[in-house]
């Protein structure tokens, strides 16, 4: 069960205001959200709040941990309130559309780099986590992609 989002602020050492309290409830609403979609939501319930103000408490809630930034490439970053877990992201390349993808391995991180070699050797990361991005198509732009397909391979067959 996800804790309130006024409780998760505190537990996170942050002061609880309408504008934290509003892009949380946001983004539960909209996994996998850009800052502008967040904004237009967030002013449904505060007319007045800025764009910058989302980006400000975007900053502060990513950096507490009570929210991830996704950045796929070619992108604007994304903001998700699934956190704490090992999980990757499959994109769309049709539509864009984001969806969860959970580790088949589970714990942090689930690839390990092959060992460095040469003067980078010593003194080498400490691996973390692991980011992976899934680049495909959804179901609907697969399923368009087909019929679109066999449209185009009846008007060659009746050319």
């Amino acid at each position: 069960m996800t804790p309130e989002p006024a409780d998760s602020i505190r537990s996170a050492g942050l002061r609880v205001t309408s504008q934290r309290l509003a892009v949380l409830e946001a983004l539960d609403g909209l996994p996998h959200a850009d800052t502008d979609t967040i904004h237009r939501r967030v002013r449904e319930a505060q007319p007045d709040i800025s764009l910058q103000s989302v980006y400000v408490v975007l900053g502060a809630l990513t950096e507490a941990g009570l929210i991830r930034r996704i950045e796929p490439a070619g992108s604007p970053a994304l903001y998700e309130r699934r956190i704490g877990d090992n999980h990757h992201h499959a994109i769309c390349t049709g539509c864009g559309a984001v969806q969860d993808i959970d580790c088949a391995v589970g714990h942090a991180p689930c690839l390990t780099p092959a060992q460095p070699t040469g003067p980078a050797a010593p003194g080498t990361f400490a691996i973390m986590t692991a980011e992976v991005t899934y680049w495909g198509l959804c179901p609907a732009c697969h399923q368009n992609s087909q019929n679109q397909q066999n449209s185009q391979n009846h008007k060659k067959e009746n050319a």
